[in-house]
C-alpha cells in the first residue's frame, strides 16, 4: 500500500514538472515568435552576426564593441537620411554637455584661416584663456609643445580639450609677432547662445548661436537689453546656426511675433501639433541674416519671421532641414538621432529639399568677418531697415 502511494506522488511530482517544462517552452517560443515579429528577419541577422563573432570568430580578443560602432553608424547611414545620426559613448556624452550650452575648455573661439595655426577671435571674460592672458588675435601654433601649423590645425581642437582641472600649455604668436607660452587650466564653462550690439542708426544687432538649453532666455536678455539701449529696429543673425531644441524656438517665436500660428509638427505617430504666439510681441522692424550652413530651427526661424512679420531675409539659400530628431540613449552609453517628424511654418509651408530663399541673395565677402564692418551682408539687411 505504502508502495502505491509512493508511486503515485512520483507520478504526480513528474506531471507537474512537465507541466512546468511545457510552461517553459511555450513562454520560449512566444517570445521568440515575439521578437520575430519585432525584428523581422533582418532584426535577427544582425543579433545572429553579433553572437557569432562573440562566440564562434576565431579572434577571440576581436574589439566587438569598436564592430558595434562601425555598423550601427553604417545602419544609420543606410536609412539614407542625412539628418539621422550615431554617436558613439563618447560622442553622446560630448553631444549632450554641448546642447546644454558648457563645455570643458580654456574659453577661446578660434577659426582655420591663418597657416600658423589658430587664430583666437574671441576669449570669454574671466575664463582660463583671459585669466592666462590670451588676446583676441593671437595665434596659437602650438599645444603642449605639439604644432598645430598647416593641416595640424584640424587637430588643434581636439589638443585643446581635456578634462576639467588639468593644464594644457598654448604657445601663442602675437599681433606683434611675438612668441609666448600661456598655461590654462580647463574647466567648464557655461556658453550664452546670443550676443547682441546696438550698431548705427538705433539698429540692433543678435547673433544666436544656437537653439539649445538656454537660448531663449539668452536671446531674449540681449533684446530686451538693445531695446532699453534705444534701438529702433532689429537683425537677428542665425548664420552657422545649427539648430536646436523644438521648445527654445517655440518661446523665441512666441516673444518676438504677435498673435498667430508660428509653427507646425507632423510626427510618424499622433497628429499634427499648430503652436500658437500670444499677443505680445516686440513691435520693431526686423530683418533675418542667413547662410548655408543655417538649418533646422535657424532657417524656420527666419521664415516665420518673414512670415509673420515681413521681415526681409539677406544672405544664402538654407540648407532645407525640415526634419526633426529625437535622440535616443542606447545600452552601450552611444545614442541614437531619428527623424521622427517634419515641421513646417505656421501656415504649414514646408523647406524641405528646397531652403529659404532670401530676398536679398548675396556671399559674404571674402576675408569678412560677421558682424564686422566689412560684413556686406549685415550692411544689406541694415540698408532694408533704412528704406
Amino acid at each position: 500500500m505504502e508502495e502505491q502511494r509512493t508511486a503515485h506522488t512520483r507520478k504526480r511530482r513528474l506531471a507537474g514538472w512537465g507541466k512546468i517544462l511545457i510552461a517553459v517552452l511555450l513562454t520560449l517560443a512566444l517570445s521568440a515568435a515575439l521578437w520575430c515579429a519585432l525584428l523581422g528577419r533582418s532584426g535577427l541577422a544582425m543579433v545572429q552576426t553579433y553572437l557569432l563573432a562573440r562566440f564562434a570568430f576565431v579572434e577571440t580578443d576581436a574589439d566587438l564593441d569598436k564592430a558595434v560602432d562601425a555598423g550601427l553608424g553604417a545602419f544609420v547611414d543606410g536609412l539614407g537620411d542625412r539628418w539621422s545620426y550615431y554617436l558613439t559613448q563618447e560622442g553622446y556624452q560630448s553631444t549632450t554637455q554641448r546642447r546644454a550650452n558648457s563645455y570643458v575648455g580654456v574659453g577661446v573661439t578660434v577659426e582655420y584661416s591663418r597657416e600658423e595655426g589658430l587664430l583666437v577671435q574671441s576669449v570669454v571674460k574671466g575664463g582660463p584663456a583671459d585669466q592666462a592672458g590670451v588676446v583676441p588675435g593671437d595665434i596659437i601654433t602650438a599645444v603642449d609643445g605639439v604644432s598645430i601649423a598647416g593641416d595640424a590645425r584640424q587637430e588643434g581642437s581636439d589638443l585643446i580639450r581635456g578634462e576639467e582641472g588639468t593644464q594644457v600649455v598654448l604657445t601663442l604668436l602675437g599681433a606683434d609677432g611675438s612668441t609666448r607660452d600661456a598655461a590654462c587650466t580647463r574647466a567648464t564653462l557655461h556658453n550664452p547662445s546670443a550676443s547682441g550690439k546696438l550698431l548705427e542708426g538705433s539698429v540692433g544687432y543678435v547673433q544666436l548661436s544656437n537653439f539649445y538649453s538656454g537660448s531663449a532666455d539668452s536671446f531674449r536678455q540681449e533684446v530686451d537689453a538693445l531695446i532699453d539701449q534705444g534701438a529702433q529696429s532689429l537683425i537677428v543673425d542665425v548664420r552657422n546656426d545649427p539648430g536646436g531644441y523644438v521648445s527654445e524656438l517655440e518661446r523665441i517665436l512666441d516673444y518676438l511675433l504677435p498673435e498667430g500660428p508660428v509653427f507646425t509638427q507632423k510626427p510618424r505617430w499622433g497628429f499634427s501639433s499648430v503652436y500658437q504666439s500670444d499677443e505680445d510681441c516686440v513691435d520693431l522692424p526686423m530683418a533675418v541674416l542667413v547662410n548655408q550652413h543655417s538649418y533646422s530651427a535657424a532657417e524656420l526661424l527666419a521664415a516665420q519671421l518673414r512670415e509673420s512679420a515681413g521681415a526681409p531675409i539677406v544672405g544664402e539659400v538654407t540648407s532645407g532641414k525640415g526634419y526633426s530628431q529625437i535622440t535616443f540613449p542606447l545600452a552601450n552609453g552611444g545614442g541614437v538621432g531619428l527623424s521622427t517628424a517634419a515641421y513646417c511654418t505656421g501656415s504649414g509651408h514646408s523647406l524641405i529639399g528646397e531652403g529659404l530663399v532670401p530676398d536679398v541673395e548675396l556671399s559674404l565677402a571674402e576675408g569678412a568677418a560677421m558682424g564686422g564692418p566689412e560684413d556686406n551682408q549685415l550692411q544689406a539687411a541694415i540698408e532694408l531697415l533704412m528704406k
